[in-house]
């Protein structure tokens, strides 16, 4: 019988051998993945040698071979966590990054510092949902307007809205250029990943660039084709004061805030995530 350290420091070097960057915790997540257990009780059962059923090892082992391959460690758990939520991902959607909750937070602060009784936001290009859902979440007094153009992402934002259970969000099916009509000078803010990876710039990555849908990750020659057209989409919709907040490319941001100048935004601004890198721009309609 297979021991839990035994099967971690296995699977870990098999992982760190395919390249995989953090081999470690992938090897105690996939293991916490198949066995139902939280990675503290597998570590406290490591140290004291427990052991595996063979099914488990088994089943350890399929999944380990396939993170080996660089399938997203996400597409084999079938979940993603993002701030206080766990969204399920797979196929077809893009998979919500760590430097997106940054990103989310700038939305978040200027959702909350509205003085509108029941402010409106809109996430255009949702994906899985993660950063509308986070919105209605933790500005429950909200109402959310998700948009996606990708019936196949749609499929998971359908499914992370039930799952979280928040009332205050909706999935509209659509292309964000013509986006929500009805809603023209009402939103208060609007946030937005979009695609922003320039088309000869192919990710190094596996994980992004054989998984990740291009749809949501290339957004032509420069990059820029779809901030341009979220410019004038969000200047449509937000009312006077509302805030844009994009997501970009660390090297984006200088040409980002000379797009909002020239569409008439306010105080365009970039930020940095936790890494010092440019990661958003916001804007004031």
């Amino acid at each position: 019988m297979s021991t839990v350290d035994a099967a971690l420091a296995a699977a870990s070097a098999v992982l760190r051998d395919a390249g995989v960057p953090t081999p470690e915790v992938d090897a105690e997540l996939l293991l916490g993945h198949v066995t139902g257990l939280q990675r503290g009780v597998l570590r406290a059962r490591a140290v004291t040698r427990a052991g595996l059923a063979r099914d488990v090892v088994d089943a350890m082992s399929a999944a380990v071979a396939r993170r080996a391959s660089r399938e997203p460690l996400q597409h084999i758990t079938g979940t993603a966590a993002f701030r206080s939520l766990e969204l399920h991902v797979g196929p077809g959607v893009f998979v919500p990054r760590p430097e997106t909750e940054g990103v989310a937070q700038l939305a978040i602060d200027a959702l909350r510092a509205t003085a509108t009784p029941h402010p409106v936001a809109v996430d255009l290009g949702t994906g899985s949902g993660a950063l509308a859902l986070a919105l209605a979440t933790e500005v429950p007094h909200a109402s959310v307007v998700a948009v996606e153009l990708s019936p196949d992402a749609a499929v998971w934002t359908r499914r992370n809205i039930a799952s979280v259970g928040a009332a205050n969000v909706r999935l509209v099916e659509g292309d964000m250029r013509d986006a929500l009509p009805e809603l023209d000078g009402t939103v208060s803010v609007v946030v937005s990943n979009p695609p922003y990876v320039p088309l000869g710039m192919i990710p190094r990555d596996p994980e992004v660039r054989l998984h990740d849908p291009a749809l949501a990750l290339y957004g032509g020659d420069d990059g820029l084709v779809l901030v341009r057209a979220l410019s004038l989409t969000a200047r449509r919709l937000l009312h006077s004061g509302g805030t844009l907040v994009i997501e970009h490319g660390e090297l984006q941001g200088g040409a980002i805030r000379s797009i909002l100048e020239a569409d008439g935004w306010r105080s365009p601004a970039t930020t940095t995530d936790l890494t010092g890198r440019d990661r958003a721009t916001t804007a004031v309609r």
